[in-house]
């Protein structure tokens, strides 16, 4: 089957990237793996042999890298990302996939390519994997780990949003949801899955939208025995059900590399898997940057648009590395009255509920330049007038120092309308 362009096989991806490391030799699935990825923590690594099979981590780790793969600037997909959400559109359905070369329905999870990384977690977890569902007409597309716990069976972590709602819809109903999960997937698709969109909005359609905007051309899709629509070049394709049944899931070292505790998830029972041939399974390093820019990029876009609501210019949105893509932010704003600044901060906060400290900027500060932005807060920022503090807000789960609330604060760290003295002089 002729692979259409650059964007679709994460061994296509590999062969761009010319900082891939290799590794040829025997590694174990169980923590060795997780050493080589911690320490290469921005670079691709392809293992040839992990305990048998290919596998890869770290392929997203950089914006970059994911900006490249889109064929765009890394400013400009954020706005990408915005207009593929106000647009989505139907993906391109295919009547054979890479991954028909290899129907299993005689398998043992727990001697699959699944790897435990830490010492800590609970099992061997799938990081990488997008949940497709659909029930009732309302289709949606997510990350969710999920933890071995039998030969075909897995406890995945849910938590009460849009596929929650599924499931529970289909539970009620008295039937078992029915999924599949995509493992090795390009960044279109990536993206989209982890977007907050409204309920009933099809993450699907979103990724095509994305691609068809950055590199004009679409997401193929494959249809499964049960009727589900998946990514036609994903490396992997579990195909099953969420039981009613629940299991014990966890510990888990999460986003924030501390552990998340031991919770009764529900029960996903898998029937078929697919893959292709030579497949190369896709992991996310728990903790490190490529699950920072994973869950942090694609919430960017939602900010951005909720800011633009309360300013009238908003130029950048990042979610940093520092505070793990998801607790910390910076926002770059040109203020056209004094409070624009707090506006943006209050708009900022409310529009992404994890967030619990966030810094406005002007326009000629780099919001992916640390050192820039810590420059706005040490020459235009003061705690007695430029400090916004609210108590009591919900906040991240995923948040250790956090009790039932949080306290989120806001740093004005934009220079006053006349900007007299705040300028930093360069050489002409």
């Amino acid at each position: 089957m002729h692979e259409q362009g650059v964007s679709l096989s994460v061994r296509s991806f590999l062969d761009q990237f010319k900082e891939t490391i290799v590794v040829k030799g025997h590694i174990s699935r169980d923590l060795e793996l997780t050493h080589i990825l911690y320490r290469e923590k921005t670079r691709p690594v392809l293992f040839e042999d992990l305990d048998g099979f290919r596998a890869v981590g770290n392929l997203w780790s950089t914006r970059e890298r994911i900006a490249a793969a889109m064929g765009v600037e890394p400013a400009e997909l954020t706005r990408k990302m915005i207009q593929a959400m106000d647009s989505p559109s139907k993906p391109q359905e295919l009547e054979n996939a890479p991954f028909d070369q290899n129907v299993l329905t005689d398998f043992d999870l727990r001697e699959s390519a699944i790897p435990k990384f830490y010492k800590t977690d609970g099992g061997r977890f799938v990081t990488a994997g997008v949940v497709i569902a659909e029930h009732d007409g309302v289709r949606n597309m997510s990350f969710h780990r999920l933890m071995v716990i039998d030969e075909d069976k897995f406890a995945i972590r849910i938590v009460p949003r849009h596929l929650y709602a599924l499931h529970r819809r289909a539970i009620d109903q008295g039937q078992e949801l029915k999924i599949a999960v995509a493992v090795g997937l390009c960044p279109s698709i990536m993206l989209s899955a982890a977007m907050s969109l409204e309920f009933g909005k099809d993450e699907l359609t979103v990724a095509n939208s994305l691609r068809q905007l950055c590199l004009k051309e679409p997401v193929s899709v494959r249809k499964l025995r049960n009727c589900l629509l998946v990514p036609a070049f994903a490396e992997y394709i579990f195909e099953g059900r969420i039981t009613k049944d629940v299991a014990d899931e966890g510990p888990f070292v999460d986003i924030t590399g501390t552990i998340d505790p031991v919770r009764k998830q529900p029960v996903v029972e898998i029937d078929r898997i697919y893959h292709r041939d030579d497949a190369i399974f896709q992991m996310i390093l728990p903790g490190v940057n490529e699950h920072y820019l994973m869950m942090g990029m694609p919430r960017e876009p939602v900010i951005q648009k909720t800011v633009g609501l309360a300013v009238p210019e908003v130029h950048a949105v990042r979610l940093t590395e520092g505070g793990c893509c998801w607790l910390h932010g910076v926002v770059s704003i040109t203020k056209q009255r004094e409070g624009d600044s707090v506006n943006a901060i209050m708009a900022a906060l409310g529009s992404h509920a994890s967030m619990k400290m966030v810094t406005v900027v002007d326009r000629d500060i780099d919001v992916f330049d640390d050192r820039e932005v810590e420059w706005a807060v040490a020459t235009r920022f003061q705690g007695h007038r430029n400090l916004v503090v609210i108590e009591n807000a919900r906040g991240s789960s995923l948040d250790p120092s956090a009790d039932e609330t949080t306290t989120k604060v806001g740093i004005d760290a934009t220079k006053p309308i006349d900007g007299k003295g705040f300028d930093r002089v360069k050489p002409e």
